[in-house]
């Protein structure tokens, strides 16, 4: 019988970790401008992924703990497991991926990740994986669209949609769309327990989601999640845009690979607030 000890945590292309994203994850989506993309492997074969890259609005975001470098953080943005995966695997691949971190990219101090308990979960993998819960707050900005689709309201206003949407809103930088009903909780995992204390936010209890009402288990509201329970979602070698401080070697660079341009991802960072 397999346990979560037989995965192996391995550096991926970033097409292979795509296409089973846009397979397994609830969203379909990959997040374009992902740098790090780890694949979890089980008798050989690839079975969940895990992306790390820029968030949304970094700028923004490097408020969320003082004194970040604007290359002292990543966001994992996107986790997904097939059910092929024994009990327990993305904590124990959660908890592999954190320490390749912090020994390759020391610089690195936080990892955020974001629970969409409006489509998925309220974070259940990320509280028995060690994360600290920040923030609870109502959702405005996952939207459902004039077509059906559900995406974040930035979305509308990147690339070629920037000119029509503008046009639709007088210039406003806001959603067209109706917010879908429930929260985003989100989480930070400190590489550096240094870091902890520079964080510009609350550490609220894991008791605050159900006293908010923000508890959702595989997209059904209201139910506790369970740790340990699978599809809890949400490069080849990591690329230049990680902004290593020290030069890499010959045998890197050749890995290297040019990210993608930025897609908007379900996120919009708040770093002061806890409400």
């Amino acid at each position: 019988m397999t346990s979560a000890k037989d995965i192996v945590v391995q550096p991926v292309a970033k097409r292979d970790a795509d296409a089973l994203i846009r397979r397994v994850h609830y969203s379909g989506k990959v997040v374009t401008n992902s740098q790090l993309s780890l694949g979890v492997f089980l008798n050989g074969r690839l079975e969940g992924a895990m992306q790390f890259g820029p968030s949304l609005d970094k700028s923004h975001m490097l408020n969320l703990v003082r004194d970040t470098r604007w290359n002292g953080f990543l966001e994992l943005n996107r986790m997904a497991f097939t059910d092929t995966l024994p009990r327990n695997s993305e904590s124990r691949a959660l908890g592999v991926a954190m320490r390749m971190i912090r020994k390759h990219y020391p610089h690195i101090e936080w990892i955020v990740s974001f629970a969409d308990a409006c489509q998925c979960g309220d974070g259940t993998i990320y509280r028995a994986s060690g994360f600290i819960l920040t923030l609870i707050k109502q959702n405005k900005d996952v939207m459902r669209f004039a077509d059906g689709s559900v995406g974040h309201k930035m979305s509308q206003v990147t690339g070629g949609n920037r000119l029509q949407h503008f046009a639709a809103t007088g210039g406003k930088w806001s959603g067209i769309g109706t917010p879908l009903e429930g929260y985003t909780l989100r989480y930070v995992y400190f590489l550096n327990p240094a870091a902890r204390q520079r964080l510009n936010a609350e550490e609220l209890p894991f008791s605050a989601i159900e006293a908010r009402g923000a508890s959702m288990y595989r997209g059904v509201r209201g139910k506790q999640a369970m740790a340990g329970t699978n599809q809890h979602s949400d490069g080849a070698a990591p690329i230049p845009t990680l902004q290593r401080q020290e030069p890499r070697g010959p045998h890197e660079t050749r890995q290297a690979t040019t990210a993608d341009a930025s897609e908007a991802a379900a996120r919009q960072p708040r770093p002061a607030q806890a409400s």
